[in-house]
């Protein structure tokens, strides 16, 4: 059952949308400080992704961390490219989302994504529309991988995709799955496996073998 915006807590940014408002969330109960600062500095990128004016300046990086503090109650720690800001001198203020007529099966996606589909429709160029069409298969991944604990099938994203834009908006399955088109932009790095150390300590078993032979 998805789970709608209707009945909940305001937003405190709301231009980022509830899914990352539930990321910021997630990080406050990460112990570990470096796990925890990871995270942070994984969602300022998605946090990018999301809302594709903002652009990568030092200017707008600094807004960035500051947004990721104001949606946490600058209750954060983590290490940071800035210092911590100050509750006082943050004059933003939560804003209610607006109750709209958006199809409401897919509102846990967000409203800017709907926004972003909107805009792939209105593209021309095939080659524009179709990195479009792949920006947003990777958002929706993102946000799947972030909250479910089995990946979703490419074929259902194409078909979220379609449905959204009304037909507008396909691109091949085959192609999606063969290039890993829909990889999510957000997710936890692999830790690296103690493989390498397995593989040298047998080759030592086997050569001390050989030597008592």
């Amino acid at each position: 059952m998805f789970d709608y915006n209707t009945g909940r807590e305001d937003l405190k940014l709301r231009e980022f949308g509830r899914n990352v408002q539930k990321l910021a969330n997630h990080l406050l109960t990460i112990e570990d400080k470096e796990k925890r600062s990871r995270y942070a500095a994984g969602l300022m990128e998605l946090m990018k992704q999301v809302v594709p004016t903002i652009k990568d300046t030092p200017e707008d990086n600094q807004r960035l961390w500051d947004d990721l503090h104001i949606m946490t109650d600058f209750k954060l720690e983590a290490e940071g490219p800035y210092e911590s800001p100050e509750p006082h001198l943050q004059t933003k203020r939560p804003g209610k989302v607006a109750y709209n007529h958006h199809k409401i099966g897919f509102r846990h996606y967000g409203h800017n994504l709907e926004l972003m589909v909107e805009e792939a429709i209105k593209m021309e160029d095939p080659e524009q529309r179709e990195s479009a069409i792949v920006h947003i298969g990777k958002l929706m991944k993102s946000y799947h991988a972030t909250w479910n604990k089995e990946l979703v099938d490419d074929e259902v994203i194409v078909k979220n995709i379609g449905i959204m834009s009304d037909g507008a908006l396909a691109i091949g399955i085959e192609k999606v799955k063969e290039e890993g088109l829909f990889e999510p932009l957000y997710k936890e790095k692999a830790k690296p496996t103690n493989t390498n150390r397995f593989k040298k300590n047998n080759g030592h078993k086997s050569q001390n073998r050989r030597r008592r032979n």
